[in-house]
Protein backbone atom coordinates (compact mmCIF):
# COMPACT_ATOMS: atom_id res chain seq x y z
CA UNK A 1 0.00 0.00 0.00
CA UNK A 2 1.33 3.42 -0.98
CA UNK A 3 0.06 6.57 0.70
CA UNK A 4 0.37 10.08 -0.70
CA UNK A 5 3.02 12.17 1.10
CA UNK A 6 0.34 14.43 2.60
CA UNK A 7 -0.31 14.04 6.33
CA UNK A 8 -3.24 15.53 8.19
CA UNK A 9 -4.15 16.36 11.75
CA UNK A 10 -6.05 18.70 14.04
CA UNK A 11 -4.95 21.73 16.01
CA UNK A 12 -6.94 23.69 18.59
CA UNK A 13 -7.12 27.48 18.40
CA UNK A 14 -9.21 30.23 19.97
CA UNK A 15 -10.82 32.86 17.76
CA UNK A 16 -12.97 35.67 19.18
CA UNK A 17 -13.02 33.83 22.49
CA UNK A 18 -14.37 30.59 21.01
CA UNK A 19 -12.60 27.25 20.75
CA UNK A 20 -12.08 25.78 17.28
CA UNK A 21 -10.74 22.41 16.14
CA UNK A 22 -8.97 23.05 12.82
CA UNK A 23 -7.97 20.43 10.27
CA UNK A 24 -4.53 20.91 8.68
CA UNK A 25 -2.73 19.06 5.87
CA UNK A 26 1.06 19.17 5.54
CA UNK A 27 3.74 18.01 3.13
CA UNK A 28 7.38 18.73 2.33
CA UNK A 29 10.50 20.11 3.94
CA UNK A 30 12.03 23.55 3.85
CA UNK A 31 10.70 27.08 3.82
CA UNK A 32 7.12 27.09 5.21
CA UNK A 33 4.15 28.15 3.10
CA UNK A 34 0.69 28.58 4.62
CA UNK A 35 -2.06 28.07 2.03
CA UNK A 36 -5.62 29.45 2.16
CA UNK A 37 -8.57 28.04 0.23
CA UNK A 38 -11.35 29.94 -1.54
CA UNK A 39 -14.85 30.77 -0.31
CA UNK A 40 -17.16 27.79 0.12
CA UNK A 41 -14.42 25.21 -0.42
CA UNK A 42 -11.64 23.59 1.59
CA UNK A 43 -8.03 22.58 1.64
CA UNK A 44 -8.46 19.89 -1.06
CA UNK A 45 -7.97 22.71 -3.55
CA UNK A 46 -4.24 22.58 -2.69
CA UNK A 47 -3.76 18.81 -2.95
CA UNK A 48 -1.82 18.95 -6.22
CA UNK A 49 0.70 21.40 -4.77
CA UNK A 50 1.15 19.26 -1.65
CA UNK A 51 1.73 16.20 -3.84
CA UNK A 52 4.35 17.87 -6.05
CA UNK A 53 7.72 16.33 -5.17
CA UNK A 54 9.72 19.18 -6.72
CA UNK A 55 7.86 21.82 -4.75
CA UNK A 56 7.86 19.88 -1.48
CA UNK A 57 11.57 19.24 -1.82
CA UNK A 58 12.28 22.87 -0.94
CA UNK A 59 9.12 24.01 0.85
CA UNK A 60 6.92 22.69 3.64
CA UNK A 61 3.29 23.40 2.78
CA UNK A 62 0.48 23.75 5.28
CA UNK A 63 -3.15 24.03 4.15
CA UNK A 64 -6.05 24.22 6.59
CA UNK A 65 -9.83 24.17 6.49
CA UNK A 66 -11.33 27.35 7.86
CA UNK A 67 -13.92 26.85 10.63
CA UNK A 68 -17.24 25.62 9.16
CA UNK A 69 -15.35 24.27 6.10
CA UNK A 70 -14.24 20.77 5.12
CA UNK A 71 -13.15 18.80 8.18
CA UNK A 72 -13.14 21.81 10.52
CA UNK A 73 -16.47 21.65 12.34
CA UNK A 74 -18.34 24.81 13.32
CA UNK A 75 -17.91 25.88 16.95
CA UNK A 76 -20.27 24.61 19.62
CA UNK A 77 -23.61 26.38 19.48
CA UNK A 78 -23.45 26.99 15.73
CA UNK A 79 -27.00 25.68 15.30
CA UNK A 80 -28.39 28.83 16.90
CA UNK A 81 -26.51 31.36 14.77
CA UNK A 82 -25.96 32.60 11.24
CA UNK A 83 -22.49 32.10 9.77
CA UNK A 84 -21.08 35.39 8.48
CA UNK A 85 -17.32 35.64 8.02
CA UNK A 86 -15.70 38.94 8.99
CA UNK A 87 -12.31 40.40 8.18
CA UNK A 88 -11.38 40.52 11.86
CA UNK A 89 -12.27 36.87 12.53
CA UNK A 90 -10.54 35.76 9.33
CA UNK A 91 -7.29 37.53 10.20
CA UNK A 92 -7.40 36.21 13.76
CA UNK A 93 -7.92 32.67 12.48
CA UNK A 94 -4.96 32.79 10.09
CA UNK A 95 -2.64 34.20 12.75
CA UNK A 96 -3.86 31.70 15.36
CA UNK A 97 -3.21 28.78 12.99
CA UNK A 98 0.28 30.09 12.18
CA UNK A 99 0.98 30.32 15.93
CA UNK A 100 -0.39 26.86 16.66
CA UNK A 101 1.84 25.41 13.93
CA UNK A 102 4.86 27.37 15.27
CA UNK A 103 5.55 28.82 11.83
CA UNK A 104 8.39 31.31 11.70
CA UNK A 105 7.49 33.98 9.12
CA UNK A 106 6.10 31.65 6.47
CA UNK A 107 4.99 32.68 3.00
CA UNK A 108 1.24 33.25 2.92
CA UNK A 109 -0.49 32.05 -0.26
CA UNK A 110 -4.25 32.52 -0.60
CA UNK A 111 -6.78 32.30 -3.41
CA UNK A 112 -9.92 34.42 -3.88
CA UNK A 113 -11.08 35.37 -0.37
CA UNK A 114 -7.79 33.83 0.80
CA UNK A 115 -5.92 36.22 -1.49
CA UNK A 116 -7.95 39.14 -0.20
CA UNK A 117 -7.13 38.32 3.42
CA UNK A 118 -3.46 37.78 2.52
CA UNK A 119 -3.35 41.40 1.36
CA UNK A 120 -5.12 42.53 4.55
CA UNK A 121 -2.47 40.75 6.60
CA UNK A 122 0.28 42.22 4.41
CA UNK A 123 -1.04 45.65 5.40
CA UNK A 124 -1.77 45.02 9.09
CA UNK A 125 0.64 42.27 10.21
CA UNK A 126 3.57 42.19 7.75
CA UNK A 127 6.03 41.12 10.44
CA UNK A 128 4.32 37.74 10.75
CA UNK A 129 5.12 36.59 7.20
CA UNK A 130 8.05 36.71 4.80
CA UNK A 131 6.04 37.12 1.59
CA UNK A 132 2.54 37.15 0.17
CA UNK A 133 1.15 35.39 -2.89
CA UNK A 134 -2.34 36.74 -3.59
CA UNK A 135 -4.14 34.59 -6.16
CA UNK A 136 -7.34 35.85 -7.83
CA UNK A 137 -7.33 38.73 -5.34
CA UNK A 138 -8.58 42.29 -5.61
CA UNK A 139 -9.15 45.24 -3.30
CA UNK A 140 -12.94 44.89 -3.39
CA UNK A 141 -15.41 43.02 -5.54
CA UNK A 142 -19.13 43.80 -5.22
CA UNK A 143 -21.47 40.92 -5.97
CA UNK A 144 -22.87 40.59 -9.48
CA UNK A 145 -25.24 37.93 -8.10
CA UNK A 146 -27.67 37.54 -5.18
CA UNK A 147 -25.75 35.76 -2.40
CA UNK A 148 -29.00 34.74 -0.68
CA UNK A 149 -29.54 32.13 -3.40
CA UNK A 150 -26.87 30.04 -1.68
CA UNK A 151 -28.96 29.52 1.46
CA UNK A 152 -32.66 29.16 0.73
CA UNK A 153 -35.22 26.46 1.59
CA UNK A 154 -36.26 26.14 -2.06
CA UNK A 155 -32.75 25.78 -3.56
CA UNK A 156 -29.81 23.41 -3.08
CA UNK A 157 -27.10 25.78 -1.86
CA UNK A 158 -24.22 23.51 -2.88
CA UNK A 159 -25.47 23.01 -6.41
CA UNK A 160 -26.26 26.72 -6.74
CA UNK A 161 -22.71 27.51 -5.62
CA UNK A 162 -21.23 25.06 -8.09
CA UNK A 163 -23.32 26.58 -10.87
CA UNK A 164 -22.00 30.05 -10.03
CA UNK A 165 -18.34 29.07 -9.81
CA UNK A 166 -18.51 26.98 -12.98
CA UNK A 167 -18.63 30.26 -14.91
CA UNK A 168 -15.24 31.16 -13.40
CA UNK A 169 -13.42 28.01 -14.46
CA UNK A 170 -11.34 28.22 -17.62
CA UNK A 171 -12.50 26.27 -20.69
CA UNK A 172 -8.92 24.99 -20.84
CA UNK A 173 -9.39 23.10 -17.55
CA UNK A 174 -9.31 19.30 -17.85
CA UNK A 175 -12.82 17.89 -17.24
CA UNK A 176 -11.73 15.74 -14.29
CA UNK A 177 -10.17 18.72 -12.50
CA UNK A 178 -13.15 20.93 -13.34
CA UNK A 179 -15.58 18.47 -11.78
CA UNK A 180 -13.38 17.84 -8.75
CA UNK A 181 -13.37 21.59 -8.15
CA UNK A 182 -17.15 21.83 -8.50
CA UNK A 183 -17.68 18.85 -6.18
CA UNK A 184 -16.10 20.75 -3.28
CA UNK A 185 -18.71 23.47 -3.64
CA UNK A 186 -21.52 20.93 -3.91
CA UNK A 187 -20.41 19.57 -0.51
CA UNK A 188 -20.29 22.96 1.23
CA UNK A 189 -22.25 23.18 4.49
CA UNK A 190 -25.60 25.01 4.54
CA UNK A 191 -25.05 28.76 4.42
CA UNK A 192 -21.25 28.55 4.42
CA UNK A 193 -20.68 29.85 0.88
CA UNK A 194 -23.15 32.66 1.53
CA UNK A 195 -21.36 33.54 4.79
CA UNK A 196 -18.01 33.70 3.00
CA UNK A 197 -19.43 35.80 0.19
CA UNK A 198 -20.81 38.22 2.76
CA UNK A 199 -17.21 39.02 3.66
CA UNK A 200 -15.98 38.94 0.06
CA UNK A 201 -18.68 41.19 -1.44
CA UNK A 202 -19.38 43.63 1.40
CA UNK A 203 -16.11 44.43 3.20
CA UNK A 204 -14.28 47.18 1.30
CA UNK A 205 -11.81 47.99 4.09
CA UNK A 206 -8.79 46.80 2.11
CA UNK A 207 -9.04 49.66 -0.39
CA UNK A 208 -7.69 52.25 2.03
CA UNK A 209 -5.08 49.84 3.43
CA UNK A 210 -3.26 48.93 0.22
CA UNK A 211 -0.94 51.92 0.61
CA UNK A 212 0.17 50.55 3.99
CA UNK A 213 1.79 47.49 2.36
CA UNK A 214 5.58 47.78 2.34
CA UNK A 215 7.00 45.47 -0.32
CA UNK A 216 10.55 46.38 0.68
CA UNK A 217 9.90 44.34 3.84
CA UNK A 218 7.72 41.58 2.42
CA UNK A 219 7.32 40.93 -1.31
CA UNK A 220 3.80 40.78 -2.75
CA UNK A 221 2.98 38.97 -5.98
CA UNK A 222 -0.49 38.72 -7.51
CA UNK A 223 -1.64 35.95 -9.86
CA UNK A 224 -4.87 36.20 -11.85
CA UNK A 225 -6.50 33.98 -14.44
CA UNK A 226 -7.58 35.50 -17.74
CA UNK A 227 -10.89 33.61 -17.51
CA UNK A 228 -11.74 34.89 -14.03
CA UNK A 229 -15.05 36.79 -14.15
CA UNK A 230 -15.16 37.45 -10.41
CA UNK A 231 -11.68 38.95 -10.05
CA UNK A 232 -10.78 40.01 -13.57
CA UNK A 233 -7.25 40.82 -14.71
CA UNK A 234 -8.26 44.49 -14.65
CA UNK A 235 -9.36 44.13 -11.01
CA UNK A 236 -6.09 42.48 -10.04
CA UNK A 237 -4.08 45.05 -12.01
CA UNK A 238 -5.90 47.92 -10.28
CA UNK A 239 -5.06 46.35 -6.94
CA UNK A 240 -1.41 45.70 -7.78
CA UNK A 241 -1.01 49.27 -9.04
CA UNK A 242 -2.13 50.53 -5.62
CA UNK A 243 0.69 48.61 -3.87
CA UNK A 244 4.09 50.17 -4.51
CA UNK A 245 6.49 47.45 -5.62
CA UNK A 246 3.91 44.69 -6.03
CA UNK A 247 4.15 42.46 -9.10
CA UNK A 248 1.42 40.82 -11.15
CA UNK A 249 1.18 37.90 -13.57
CA UNK A 250 -1.87 37.20 -15.75
CA UNK A 251 -2.31 33.47 -16.43
CA UNK A 252 -3.85 33.18 -19.93
CA UNK A 253 -5.23 29.64 -19.66
CA UNK A 254 -6.65 29.79 -16.12
CA UNK A 255 -9.72 30.92 -14.20
CA UNK A 256 -10.62 31.64 -10.58
CA UNK A 257 -9.44 28.32 -9.05
CA UNK A 258 -6.10 27.72 -10.79
CA UNK A 259 -4.47 25.33 -8.31
CA UNK A 260 -7.53 23.08 -8.48
CA UNK A 261 -9.07 23.54 -11.94
CA UNK A 262 -5.86 23.10 -13.96
CA UNK A 263 -2.94 22.26 -11.65
CA UNK A 264 -0.43 21.54 -14.42
CA UNK A 265 -1.01 24.91 -16.06
CA UNK A 266 -0.86 26.66 -12.68
CA UNK A 267 2.38 25.00 -11.61
CA UNK A 268 4.94 27.19 -13.46
CA UNK A 269 3.20 30.38 -12.34
CA UNK A 270 3.24 29.24 -8.73
CA UNK A 271 6.90 28.27 -8.98
CA UNK A 272 7.66 31.75 -10.29
CA UNK A 273 5.66 33.30 -7.45
CA UNK A 274 7.61 31.32 -4.85
CA UNK A 275 10.88 32.45 -6.43
CA UNK A 276 9.74 36.06 -6.11
CA UNK A 277 9.42 35.66 -2.34
CA UNK A 278 13.11 36.39 -1.84
CA UNK A 279 15.74 34.56 0.16
CA UNK A 280 14.93 31.07 1.25
CA UNK A 281 12.89 30.38 -1.89
CA UNK A 282 14.81 27.17 -2.47
CA UNK A 283 15.74 25.53 -5.75
CA UNK A 284 12.62 24.94 -7.76
CA UNK A 285 12.54 23.14 -11.08
CA UNK A 286 10.03 23.67 -13.84
CA UNK A 287 8.96 20.57 -15.71
CA UNK A 288 8.36 20.77 -19.46
CA UNK A 289 4.82 21.91 -20.17
CA UNK A 290 2.56 19.14 -21.53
Amino acid sequence: MTFEPITGGYIHVTVAGRAHRIYVEMAGEGRPVLCLHTAGADTRQWRHILNDADLTGSHRFFAFDMPWHGKSLPPQGFETEEYLLTTEAYIETVLAVADALSLDRPILAGCSMGGRIALQIAALHPERFSGFIAIEASDFQPAWYDIDWFHRPDAHGGEMGAALVSTNISPCAPPADRWATLWMFMQSGPGVFRGDLSFYTMDASLIDRLGMIDTSRTPVHLLVGAYDLTCTPDDARRTADAIAGATLTVMPELGHFPMSEHPQAFRPYFIDALKRMGEGAGHLKERPRP
